[in-house]
């Protein structure tokens, strides 16, 4: 059956609380906030009531520049990618530092330095990589690559880029490049349709696929289209127009938020082989004319698991698996640019059964959420002076 847009009733949608009784601390962080001079660990919400769990809402460091992707390094530091081509490196002061050595990014409209994923192995001393995508000028226009560098002091080195899609071109939009580890050690990475939405059903051409790595670049063997001439050896699954949220659950499950055209932004469920469809198989309309775009469903398609109700625009996806919020393990945190909301998806089997909103509007433009190795969850708020805010339990 063809996904519908999930419609929860208004009691299992609760909007955020009004600022607790000390409203003047709660409206005078978020006035810091929205001139960007809050100092490190300014709380912005001291309670914001839940569901299941209450939380704070807490500022951590400001001065960046449409901040896109976050990594935890092993001794509490942050790195923070932001899209014009930076990477920040956060302390636990909140004092922020501009790493050297970073390539040079097509940093116009959509594209730009993108996500960041450190090797599942990093701190081993030989496996200490960290990875990240971005959108480079070649032949033909842009596209989506991955690099992988060391990080010495505050500079990359040994920078070598291990994977370049297939067909640059000229649009400067729905470059996607999420990035997320399997359990098996290869790299998954989101490759958007650029704007041209037929190249999502070429699988020769790398646009609007997920794509399967080895931590060197190569093409595993176990691809599920290598050796079949249609396909391109490194695709994963097809029909994927610009993949915002990807992560990987404790169960080895790989989950994905992908934006639709005018609404039909999903969740989807992401498995080897698989076409998602688009821009056959869309609940989205056509931007100029509010219309339906393809048909609901078709065979050989698979329907998205969830589909947001109006224009979600989803970006970053976080499985939870915390002590610190017991309620809300297996759940799923996704993060929303226009809705500028925070919502909870609560998934049992192939349903999502509830759905919380957790911040509406306290951040605005939600880039990127993560899952912290103690269990809190860390947000990015995409805008000029956009900062990284963490979501703890409320005492």
């Amino acid at each position: 059956m063809p996904a519908t847009p999930f419609r929860p009733r208004p009691d299992t949608l609760p909007r955020p609380s009004a600022p607790h009784p000390r409203g003047a601390r709660w409206l005078a962080a978020l006035l810091l906030v929205a001139g960007g001079h809050a100092p490190a660990a300014t709380v912005i919400a001291e309670r914001i009531d839940g569901a299941v769990h209450d939380v704070r809402l807490v500022r951590l460091a400001g001065e960046l520049e449409h901040p896109w992707s976050l990594a935890f390094l092993p001794d509490g530091r942050f790195l923070v990618s932001e899209r014009p081509g930076r990477l920040a490196l956060i302390d636990g002061q909140g004092n922020v530092r501009r790493v050297d050595g970073v390539p040079r990014v097509a940093a116009r409209r959509q594209g730009g330095l993108l996500d960041l994923a450190l090797h599942p192995d990093y701190g081993d001393g030989q496996h200490d990589w960290l990875y990240f995508s971005y959108a480079r000028s070649g032949p033909g226009g842009t596209g989506t690559a991955v690099s992988r560098a060391r990080l010495t002091g505050s500079r990359l080195t040994e920078v070598e880029e291990i994977f370049a899609q297939s067909g640059f071109s000229s649009p400067s939009h729905h470059y996607s490049g999420r990035l997320a580890w399997r359990q098996d050690g290869t790299l998954l990475l989101s490759i958007g349709d650029r704007g041209e939405g037929e190249r999502a059903q070429d699988g020769r051409d790398h646009a609007g696929s997920v794509i399967r790595l080895t931590e060197t670049g190569g093409i595993p063997g176990d691809n599920p289209f290598v050796d079949d001439p249609r396909v391109a050896d490194a695709v994963y699954t097809l029909g994927n127009r610009n993949i915002q949220g990807l992560g990987v659950a404790t169960d080895g499950t790989v989950w994905a938020s992908e934006h639709g055209p005018r609404t039909g932004d999903e969740i989807n469920r992401i498995e080897a082989g698989v076409n998602y469809g688009w821009p056959e198989v869309t609940l989205g309309r056509d931007y100029a004319t509010n219309r339906p775009i393809g048909r609901d469903s078709a065979p050989g398609m698979r329907d998205p698991l969830f589909v947001f109700e109006g224009r979600y625009a989803p970006s970053g996806l976080a499985h939870v698996s915390s002590r610190h919020f017991p309620g809300w393990r297996g759940d799923l945190l996704a993060g929303g640019l226009r809705s500028e909301r925070l919502v909870r998806l609560s998934v049992e089997g192939d349903e999502v059964r509830r759905a919380e909103v957790l911040l509406d509007g306290q951040i605005g433009r939600i880039r990127d959420v993560r899952l912290g190795p103690e269990g809190f969850v860390y947000l990015l708020n995409d805008r000029p002076d956009g900062g990284l805010f963490r979501l703890e339990p409320a005492d």
